[in-house]
This record gives structure tokens, C-alpha cells and sequence, in this order.
């Protein structure tokens, strides 16, 4: 645990129900030999990682990734105990966040429907919110973990070609990379914005910009 990041006194009890907001009842995960059953520790841990990885989204977003770790357990409603149970350091934290987005990617090409514009509105939503994520995994990262992240985007992509697409997936991973060299700004508007200037300039038509979030058992 980092000295220079105290743990909260008094950790909130509020957690996540679903990858982004919601409540819950706890913030002892994995705590089931402390008078609860087992399957309801680990339901609370599921809340609690999820709720950790969503404020990380955020707090970087807005802070950079040398943002303390007790803002993202604050933010969370949970306490540093909880935080560095599931994530043993920031890199683990944000490639948790990058595998969160690839998983919200991938659920988006498996909904009934599932089409190459619908998806890419979800690529694009994690990539005006999580470009700082994509920085340190070039830095810190393992090319072996980069690689599988984007071949699993890139199987997606694949999918969700219409026959006879003037693109192929490896071209649309290219354009994805593209507008992910492009997106800057301030605010999550702003970026949101330039990224769908940028696709409008590739020609690639893209669906409305949202997450595609996972419930979690409460």
C-alpha cells in the first residue's frame, strides 16, 4: 500500500450495482467468515470491484492517472483496504479498466441486432474517456496484453461487418486507432466532438456514443 495514501477512516458504504453508479449495503468484501454467507461476500467483492473500476474511469479521466488512489476508493464508496484487495497497483487498476472496456465492447456485438456502427458508437464512447488508460498500457504494458485486447475489439469489429464492407476489421482497427490519436479536450463533451469529426472525415458511419454496462447481482 502506498504511505502517501492514507486509508479512509471510514470507508462509505456505497458500491456499485452496475459498472457505473448504484448502491449497495457493504464495503468488507470478500468477507464472508465475518457473519455473512459466502455467496454474499462474493457478491459484495463483485460490487466492489465493479464500482472500483468505474470511479477509476472517471477520477483518471479527469485527474491523469497520477490521481491518488484514495480518490478512486472515495468515489467508489469504498475503502483502500477494499481497493488494493482487488488491484495490487495503479497499472492493475487501469488494465482492469481496458479489459472492463473491451468486455462492454464485446457485449455490445453479441445484442440482439449487433451492427459494425452500433459497436463503434460504444468503442467510441471508451475511447473519448479512457485514452490516459491507453497511454500507460503503451508505457507499462505487455505487448503479449495489448496484443490480446485488441484482437479481441478487432474479432468484434469482424462480426459486425456487413458483407461486402469497403473496409475490412484490420482497416477498421486502423481508423479506431485514428481517432484515438485524435481525441483531445477538456471535457468528455469535447472529446466526444472530436472523435465523431473524425469519423465523419474517415467516412465511417458511427451509432449514438454509450456504454454498454453489466448488470451486477445485488
Amino acid at each position: 500500500m502506498n504511505p502517501s495514501e492514507p486509508q479512509d477512516p471510514q470507508p462509505a458504504a456505497r458500491v456499485s450495482a452496475v459498472v457505473r453508479g448504484g448502491r449497495a449495503r457493504s464495503d468488507r468484501d470478500g468477507a464472508a467468515g465475518e457473519g455473512r454467507p459466502a455467496n454474499q461476500g462474493r457478491r459484495v467483492a463483485a460490487r466492489n470491484r465493479a464500482a472500483l473500476i468505474a470511479a477509476a474511469r472517471e477520477v483518471f479521466a479527469d485527474q491523469g492517472l497520477n490521481a491518488p488512489l484514495s480518490a478512486v476508493a472515495r468515489s467508489a464508496g469504498v475503502g483502500q483496504g477494499s481497493l488494493y484487495r482487488h488491484f495490487a497497483d495503479r497499472f492493475a487498476l487501469a488494465f482492469a479498466v481496458l479489459d472492463e472496456n473491451v468486455q462492454q465492447i464485446e457485449r455490445a456485438g453479441a445484442e440482439p441486432g449487433a451492427s459494425l456502427k452500433g459497436v463503434l458508437g460504444v468503442v467510441t464512447w471508451h475511447l473519448t474517456r479512457s485514452t490516459a488508460f491507453v497511454d500507460l498500457l503503451r508505457v507499462r504494458g505487455d505487448g503479449e496484453q495489448a496484443r490480446a485486447l485488441s484482437e479481441r475489439v478487432r474479432s468484434v469489429l469482424a462480426r459486425c461487418l456487413p458483407a461486402g464492407h469497403r473496409l475490412s476489421a484490420d482497416d477498421v482497427m486502423l481508423a479506431v486507432a485514428m481517432v484515438s490519436g485524435a481525441v483531445a479536450g477538456p471535457t468528455a463533451a469535447e472529446r466526444e466532438r472530436v472523435a465523431l469529426a473524425a469519423w465523419q472525415l474517415l467516412g465511417v458511419e458511427v451509432g449514438p456514443l454509450r456504454p454498454c454496462e453489466a448488470v451486477v447481482d445485488v
